[in-house]
């Protein structure tokens, strides 16, 4: 496996790191860091006339790219790379397509709530047009004592192309001998607060369905697999997802919105709302990026 690492010097790009080293070590993979520079800048007022400014920048980004390095465990092989190109996230891209990458590993926006996620302008990018899953790292991972992935959570919808996600968590879990749960997120943020004939009726047909939708994903799954499957309810999204029991080291993988284009990453409502509260880290999987047709 290869994971390709959008590094900037900030905390953010630490953060990316120390997720991909998580994943790195869980799934043998090695990592690109990568640094994207913009392909032409306009040369500096202040600067000498003799000294060409991407010079500057280019010498720059190669010493915060050596101090990205730094920052890699022993006992990961990683290479480093200086991109060029006026997009970020673009240059993530076609390098992720270059090198045939599996993923793309991004850090939080700095703004965030520690332990929590942020989008800022790369991932939200990212978010719209990338081909491969993207992992994105809450802030504050740099910290994190976890050397390893301790299990897999699959968000389980009801949508076409479900099946996608759970076959991609189902081939990690098992390349990585990681249980997987599968969970489906029941909201009762529209019912009204009384439990009276109605509402009760109402919820009784979201819980049936979260279970319809855990059984059909686990009859997706190869014979003989053992998952834990729960459904998890709560007044809103965000509390269905603070209902669960997370742990330092669990991940949890989301499919693309169906708004997205097939083998593209789109992130909808629901995945928008999930990430606000997730402590642990989210892969979003494009749809159709297992389609063989």
């Amino acid at each position: 496996m290869r994971l390709i690492v959008g590094y900037q010097a900030t905390p953010s790009g630490e953060d990316g790191i120390a997720l991909a080293a998580i994943l790195a070590r869980t799934f043998n993979a090695t990592l690109d860091i990568c640094i994207v520079l913009p392909c032409e800048r306009p040369v500096p007022s202040k600067a000498p006339v003799e000294v060409a400014y991407d010079d500057i920048l280019v010498q720059q980004a190669t010493e915060w790219l050596a101090e990205a390095m730094a920052l890699v465990p022993d006992d990961i092989e990683a290479e480093g790379r200086l991109l060029f190109d006026e997009s970020f996230a673009q240059g993530l891209i076609d390098i992720a397509t270059e090198r045939d990458a599996d993923m793309i590993v991004v850090g939080a926006a700095s703004d965030g709530l520690l332990g929590r996620h942020a989008i800022g302008s790369v991932t939200s990018e990212l978010l719209h047009v990338a081909h491969v899953p993207l992992a994105l790292a809450p802030r504050g991972t740099r910290h994190s004592q976890v050397e390893r992935l301790r299990g897999i959570t699959c968000a389980v919808g009801n949508r076409p192309g479900a099946e996608v996600l759970t076959d991609t968590a189902f081939e990690l879990s098992t390349e990585a001998l990681l249980p997987l749960r599968l969970v489906s997120l029941v909201s009762i943020d529209s019912r009204a607060a009384g439990e009276d004939t109605r509402t009760r009726a109402a919820r009784e047909r979201d819980m049936a369905k979260a279970d319809d939708n855990l059984r059909k994903a686990f009859e997706s799954l190869p014979s003989r697999t053992e998952v834990e499957s729960i459904v998890a309810e709560g007044n809103g999204i965000e509390k269905a997802v603070s209902s669960l029991e997370w742990h330092d080291g669990d991940v949890l993988m989301v499919g693309s919105s169906r708004l997205g284009q097939p083998r593209r990453l789109f992130l909808g409502s629901t995945a928008a709302k999930i990430l606000r509260v997730l402590p642990v880290p989210m892969i979003v999987v494009p749809r159709g990026v297992g389609d063989r047709s």
